[in-house]
């Protein structure tokens, strides 16, 4: 699907609930793949780790390219990897709509969002806790998505630090309505009121689904309990 139309389909959905593969069962994937199909999730997110950029291992394209065809939810690819441009073409050809990269993790962030961009896919750029917001200020016309980490990256289960929010903030007004505010990191029942009043819009969650024993009615709750925040608290608007 070109970018366009998988940006026109995000926006139409949010807040978005999007489910950490991370955290799944891999013994059982094609299974949880149906399960979080069932509970209406619009995408998955990927978290691709290389043990260097972040301390820890993960799947790489051939996992995702052999789960492409059992779904059509958009695959979204979190690159927590060093020198994102050596790979990128990978994970296009395994069918990811939405590619995020780590600002941190390439002196190239730029060519990087342009060649997302030209493959006709969503652009993303995440950036860690300890970075400022105006790091990524210039490269901001290039993303679609721009993905705030609310734990340090490269393990699941990390406590929510909520000074992130002061990001998610500040990114609302540098960003028109048309980019994506996403976070990561210790997102449940009681974090994702704040990041979605902060003004979050797609919010990726691993425990909060998989360590619960029916997928659609966490994401149901979750996703109810960032509408009911907006509805009540003081979102910035765009």
């Amino acid at each position: 699907m070109p970018r366009l139309a998988i940006l026109e389909r995000l926006r139409t959905n949010l807040p978005l609930i999007a489910p950490s593969m991370l955290k799944c069962d891999f013994g059982n994937l094609h299974r949880e793949v149906e399960l979080l199909e069932q509970a209406g999730a619009e995408l998955l997110h990927w978290d691709v780790m290389d043990g260097r950029f972040v301390p820890n291992l993960s799947y790489g394209a051939m996992v995702i390219d052999k789960v492409r065809p059992l779904t059509e939810m958009v695959f979204d690819v979190h690159l927590m990897i060093e020198e994102p441009e050596r790979y990128i073409d990978e994970y296009i050809a395994a069918g990811c709509e939405s590619i995020t990269i780590h600002i941190e993790a390439t002196r190239q962030a730029d060519a990087v969002l342009r060649r997302i961009r030209e493959a006709d896919c969503v652009t993303g750029l995440a950036f860690n806790p300890e970075t400022p917001v105006a790091e990524v200020r210039d490269l901001l016309p290039w993303c679609d998505q721009v993905l705030v980490m609310s734990v340090k990256p490269g393990f699941g289960g990390q406590k929510f630090m909520p000074e992130t929010l002061d990001k998610v903030r500040e990114l609302q007004s540098l960003t028109d309505s048309q980019t994506i505010v996403a976070i990561d990191g210790g997102i449940g029942p009681s974090t994702i009121g704040p990041a979605a009043v902060a003004g979050a819009g797609l919010f990726v969650v691993g425990s909060a689904i998989f360590d619960q024993p029916d997928y659609s009615q966490a994401v149901s709750d979750l996703r109810a309990a960032a509408i009911g925040a907006e509805s009540t608290g003081t979102r910035t608007s765009r």
